[in-house]
């Protein structure tokens, strides 16, 4: 591990210590769920849509870029694209001589271009390549891992900030293909970062912890298309923070007695739980994991799960069905796009049909309810009993521009071009009806829509499913009887109808 002291020093990649003595171990089933959560997505094909709008949690792009229409907002997870992570938590000394550990990772891009033989010598970029042995290869962006273990003593964080370079080297590696057919060329581009970690003192024995990784290199263009800036980017950057004599507090459910000043703690674009096992209790733990999803305290793969399967938010037996669905072709498509799909398929066609009926559910334990802790004595307006009084998504409105917008309002959905969900990104252009005006417990504001040529539209308001846009990322369309700030919502029916057609796959998306 490279150890950086005073205020700055280079970290080098830390090696993974298969002993007891890395803190980190009982993490890492996790952090490697984040590292690749949304790298390939099912069914695993190039040729899906989804897998051509990847990575959207934990990226960290230059900041003339990402600043290039304005300032980024923090929020509480990393949704949106950013140029810096930020976690603020409370560490409890528990020795003298204490030391802290930081472990910074993330994926950088690896873009591999398939290139054909040439009559003159050369090569020729080509989409795709098949070579005599029948095997199918396909350009397509990879990614290469990066972990950076850093530590100081707590006493050197305490006299004033200590940072480590945290970037990566640009990079080519040139493959041969059998029988001469072509090559296969991986690039990477330069990624500059940089971590920063300092400690305040509160209490004796009571500090709060900051860990701050910036992207701190220029775009080479800051029009330049959000997949093309990736080349440049952290990708599901996360932070795994742990030490010697120390032990960290959580701000989910933290001891009655740091409630107030968990309150002070100020996290951007992350959002730090406690690791470790199910055998441990209490608001205290060893580890914070750092990640750009919200987490629970203490979250586990479960064990039966047989593999990761890049869809961290879904469920394993969804997943492996739809997998073993695929058609021979689509299969055969999905090998050719990433290793990692291949040894997907491989997991799932030649899985047992014992650890198959274990991924259908498990009772972890059954016993007496646990007794509901006392609610603080102070709580946040929001979760406050009657905190949503006056508020009716049904009837209120908001401004967009100069117009009123609320319930049976028509609008045009005009997407962010940056930080917006991939799924949302498919939606632009596209005309809608308001649902409803819905408060998230943040301040924030989001519109419920439905999108006017989905032949599910019914079915989803019927339901309560929709999806959900902020009001900057709408545009008023005029009423069909003259200006007004809201019409009169289409008539639903009592029940909800069958849609004609193929049903949709999958659930409708949206961001609340």
């Amino acid at each position: 591990m490279a150890r950086t002291g005073g205020g700055s020093g280079t970290a080098c990649a830390e090696e993974a210590d298969e002993g007891t003595g890395d803190v980190f171990a009982p993490m890492s089933g996790v952090a490697d769920a984040v590292l690749y959560e949304g790298y390939l997505l099912y069914p695993y094909r190039r040729s899906s849509a989804k897998n051509r709008v990847r990575w959207q949690f934990g990226v960290l792009l230059p900041r003339d870029w990402v600043e290039a229409d304005g300032p980024v907002v923090p929020g509480v997870s990393g949704s949106a694209d950013s140029w810096y992570q930020q976690t603020e938590c409370l560490v409890r000394v528990t020795r003298p001589g204490a030391v802290v550990r930081v472990r910074v990772r993330y994926l950088q891009l690896q873009h591999k271009q398939v290139e054909a033989a040439g009559a003159d010598g050369g090569h020729e970029p080509v989409e795709s390549l098949r070579t005599d042995d029948g095997t199918a290869h396909l350009t397509f962006d990879e990614a290469v891992p990066h972990e950076i273990g850093l530590e100081w003593p707590l006493k050197e964080l305490l006299d004033g900030a200590c940072w480590a370079a945290c970037g990566a080297p640009a990079g080519t590696a040139t493959e041969p293909l059998p029988g001469g057919a072509g090559r296969v060329v991986r690039r990477r581009e330069e990624v500059r970062a940089r971590t920063t970690v300092s400690a305040e003192r509160l209490t004796g024995d009571v500090c709060r912890l900051r860990v701050r990784t910036e992207h701190t290199g220029p775009a080479r263009d800051t029009r330049r298309a959000r997949g093309e800036a990736l080349r440049q980017a952290l990708l599901a950057a996360h932070t795994l923070i742990g030490g010697d004599g120390v032990e960290f507090v959580s701000l989910i459910d933290p001891p009655e007695d740091l409630r107030e000043q968990v309150r002070g703690c100020r996290n951007a674009f992350t959002f730090p739980v406690l690791g470790g096992g199910p055998e441990e209790t209490g608001g205290t733990g060893r580890v914070v994991l750092s990640a750009p999803i919200i987490l629970p305290d203490r979250p586990q793969v479960a064990p039966e799960s047989p593999g990761d399967l890049h869809d961290a938010a879904e469920i394993d037996e969804i997943l492996t069905l739809r997998t073993m669905l695929l058609t021979d072709e689509e299969k055969a498509e999905a090998r050719s796009t990433d290793p990692r799909a291949a040894r997907i398929l491989d997991r799932v066609d030649s899985m047992p049909q014992e650890v198959f009926a274990r991924l259908h559910g498990a009772i972890r334990s059954i016993g007496p309810a646990a007794p509901r802790p006392a609610p603080p004595a102070e709580r946040p307006a929001w979760w406050r009993e009657g905190g949503d009084d006056g508020l009716s998504p049904a009837t209120d409105t908001v401004l967009v521009g100069e117009t009123a917008v609320g319930r049976g309002s028509r609008v045009r959905l005009r997407p962010r071009a940056r930080g917006a969900d991939a799924q949302d990104m498919f939606l632009a252009g596209r005309s809608a009806e308001v649902a409803g005006v819905f408060h998230d417990v943040d301040g924030s504001v989001h519109l419920a829509v439905t999108v006017d040529d989905d032949p599910a539209a019914e079915l989803h308001g019927w339901y309560g499913r929709f999806h959900y846009f902020r009001p900057d990322e709408l545009e008023p369309l005029p009423r069909a009887d003259g200006p007004g700030p809201a019409q009169e919502p289409r008539p639903q029916s009592p029940r909800p109808r069958r849609p004609a057609g193929r049903p949709e796959e999958g659930r409708p998306y949206g961001r609340p």
